[in-house]
């Protein structure tokens, strides 16, 4: 009875930490945003991860921020295929790009001044 309960409850836990985000990413929105010389934020992240989460509260606050710049994200489990072309192997990855390059790239940050430090270094 013990294992049961243990079970349900980390069942229960896991969900507790999902992530609440579908996934943004298409090649062709990614693709003129970069000929029109916007600057893309794109963030690979797990349903059960929970420093994904954590990313998912600070970029979607830096979404309503910085207005200009494009912000995308796919669930790196499930969209394996925008993961081998872009070359994000970790779920926790953001990585910048400006003027059709890759300029920034970061795993596991959680800390909102440097995840925004990262977004403005350019």
């Amino acid at each position: 009875m013990k294992k049961i309960i243990l079970i349900i409850f980390t069942l229960i836990s896991f969900n507790a930490f999902a992530v609440d985000k579908s996934t943004t990413f298409n090649n062709e929105v990614f693709k003129k945003a970069q000929l029109d010389g916007k600057i893309v934020v794109i963030h690979s992240w797990n349903k059960t991860c929970y420093t994904c989460g954590k990313q998912v509260k600070i970029l979607n606050e830096a979404e309503k921020e910085f207005m200009d710049i494009l912000f995308l994200s796919f669930e790196q489990t499930k969209d394996k295929e925008i993961a081998k072309l872009l070359g994000i192997e970790y779920w926790t990855t953001i990585v910048v790009y400006k003027n059709n390059k890759e300029v920034a790239r970061s795993i596991g940050q959680t800390n909102k001044s440097k995840i925004y430090s990262l977004i403005k270094s350019l």
